[in-house]
């Protein structure tokens, strides 16, 4: 997300939101092991990833399903696999003109000759292609991205597969980024926030968690949503996303206490702050108090590029 910030900061205003139809099962076993081969000779080792890809899949009904494709989802060797797999398209964007192998020189020669650059950013599955160039420039590469991924038995969704200037905005990973106008200002710029749909998926989950029968201990509730909340907010404080932790926690104020209530239901709003407050606004008992979104301290993570070090020898 530093990155897509960064590149969309620096003239990569056109995107590409790319979506893979059905990733992780559609993977051709041929095409990937193919791949696998190039760069492991141990032939135990190929046997075994082999066996992995057609180890089958136990159903709900305990069936066993064979796996002529796709890598089944819940294996260990899964998220690296998939990652092979799609490294086609990594590649495919370097060593394109105007890729992330092009030099600054040949960049900056592009753009004097109103040539596009290109930059992808990738993870698993997900995958968005920035562009300093016009929208036609944007369009343009869709064909070639969705010939180059069937050469791996994978398709773009037509539907799914957007292209869009970054003062619309786009969502990535969760996190929505757009361009604005600071407040105050007449500068504009890049900045990214828990998206629409993280935000309703996490409302979702208070929702679900209050709802829980009231019998259960208030101890039991606080400790179950403090820890969903924790991990959310730990993934989204890496942006602005001071205002949607603050919302998120009058949310959960008003679900807490409308579970309090309908446990309690002959008790007045002074009883009701006791019994879950200790008498004040925070719900809280003896040995639990609910976590609290609005204390969590937001910060930038910073693009830092080329200077994070490869641990592998000899890698670009």
């Amino acid at each position: 997300m530093a990155e897509v910030r960064h590149l969309t900061s620096h003239s990569y205003q056109w995107i590409v939101e790319g979506d893979i139809k059905a990733c992780f099962d559609e993977i051709s076993h041929s095409a990937l092991m193919d791949r696998v081969h190039k760069r492991v000779g141990d032939k135990r080792v190929l046997t075994l990833v082999k066996a992995f890809l057609k180890a089958g899949i136990l159903s709900e009904d305990r069936a066993l399903r064979e796996t002529k494709a796709g890598t089944p989802q819940g294996s260990i060797l899964s998220p690296l696999l998939s990652n092979v797999a799609l490294s086609v398209l990594d590649e495919h964007i370097a060593k394109g003109p105007g890729g992330p192998a092009a030099s600054p020189w040949q960049r900056t020669k592009r753009r004097a000759h109103g040539l596009p650059n290109y930059r992808i950013s990738r993870y698993a599955d997900d995958w968005c292609l920035m562009v300093h160039g016009t929208r036609a420039d944007t369009e343009a590469p869709r064909d070639e991205i969705a010939e180059v991924l069937s050469t791996m038995g994978l398709r773009l969704s037509p539907e799914k597969t957007l292209v869009t200037h970054i003062d619309e905005g786009l969502d990535f990973l969760g996190w929505r980024t757009q361009r604005h106008r600071k407040k105050g200002t007449n500068r504009r710029y890049v900045y990214t926030y828990p998206s629409k749909k993280a935000l309703v998926a996490v409302k979702d989950k208070v929702r679900r968690l209050c709802r829980q029968d009231v019998n259960l201990p208030l101890e039991v509730l606080l400790h179950r949503l403090s820890r969903m909340l924790r991990g959310w907010t730990a993934y989204f404080r890496f942006g602005v996303s001071h205002n949607t932790f603050r919302y998120l926690r009058a949310f959960l104020w008003r679900q807490v206490f409308g579970w309090v209530r309908r446990k309690y239901r002959q008790s007045n709003w002074k009883e009701l702050r006791r019994r879950a407050s200790g008498g004040r606004w925070w719900p809280t008992t003896g040995e639990v108090t609910l976590f609290d979104p609005a204390k969590v301290r937001t910060i930038r993570y910073s693009y830092r590029g080329s200077k994070i070090p490869s641990p592998w020898p000899g890698a670009a």
